[in-house]
């Protein structure tokens, strides 16, 4: 098994969901995760938000707003909707993953709540719809008012694993309120809760990262951190409050506090502009874990390797 700094599309083609999983702990913190949105007009037309991501240096790409009962993709021709995702993963030579959301009808809303289509849920037929797509794993979680709250991702973890199987990749958890009373700022995340979701069969816990919301200060985060590898598990640090399109300074300063909070993995969300973080903030953001070397390699590496 190759480190994930290592590998090429040809790699990340033949890997299973717990495959990708080693090889992002042999990369020992130096994993970029870039969260997109498909169904907006891109941020340059040309070409979709996640070849822009991946240019700029992401290693996983991870679709948001993704409906997998009428696929489309913003900047992608596929006639066969059925081949958009198989599409995609050959234009990109890199794992793709999608965000379900576990919405709670019986939440405690803070405000007023979306309501979302079928197949954005984290129901056991989008679930199923998913991996018939291709996708290479899974992101249960929250976007802005729409009332997931984390009972509600632990039973949909559980779905993801029977759907899956055990060579899937789940990844689970919040990284901000989603509109539900008691589950923000530091109460978002406890060790009660982190506990609940590997229970139940997750691979990867999210968390903030330190700076992005309330109360995630590198010692608290660093803690969350240490139980999670103590029970097996990976952490994957989130900048998903619009703090993508911040200036690079405070993307570099979010890097290297999620660094030494212990991250596995680095997400950087899709609010920075359109359905994209800002590109350069990608790119600053990978230089910080890994240094110009192992970022111009992997913006640079041919799909054909």
């Amino acid at each position: 098994m190759k480190r994930l700094l290592d590998c090429t599309a040809t790699d990340f083609e033949q890997m299973t969901g717990q495959e990708l999983k080693k090889a992002i702990i042999a990369s020992e913190g130096r994993t970029i995760l870039a969260e997109v949105i498909g169904s907006f007009m891109p941020l340059y037309p040309a070409v979709t938000n996640a070849e822009m991501a991946a240019a700029f240096g992401a290693d996983m790409i991870l679709l948001n707003f993704f409906d997998v009962l009428n696929p489309s993709m913003e900047g992608l021709h596929e006639e066969n909707t059925d081949e958009i995702v198989r599409t995609l993963k050959k234009m990109l030579g890199r794992p793709v993953g999608l965000n379900l959301e576990p919405v709670d009808l019986q939440a405690d809303q803070l405000e007023i709540l979306q309501t979302l289509p079928e197949g954005r849920l984290a129901t056991e037929k989008s679930l199923k719809r998913a991996k018939e797509l291709g996708f290479d794993f899974v992101c249960l979680t929250g976007n802005p008012k729409t009332g997931v709250s984390n009972r509600e991702i632990a039973k949909a973890i559980a779905k993801a694993r029977g759907v899956f199987g055990e060579d899937g990749l789940i990844i689970a958890g919040k990284m901000h309120g989603a509109g539900v009373a008691g589950e923000t700022g530091s109460l978002m995340m406890t060790e009660e809760t982190l506990n609940t979701f590997i229970e139940a069969g997750a691979d990867i816990i999210l968390i903030p990262s330190p700076g992005t919301v309330p109360g995630f200060t590198v010692e608290k985060t660093g803690k969350l951190v240490d139980l999670v590898h103590a029970k097996g598990a990976l952490a994957i640090l989130t900048t998903g409050t619009s703090q993508e399109g911040a200036d690079e300074d405070t993307i570099k300063r979010i890097a290297l506090n999620s660094k030494m909070a212990g991250a596995d993995l680095y997400h950087i969300g899709d609010a920075g502009a359109t359905g994209i973080a800002t590109p350069e903030n990608i790119m600053a953001y990978s230089i910080v874990v890994r240094g110009r070397r192992h970022t111009f390699v992997r913006m640079a590496s041919s799909v054909l390797r």
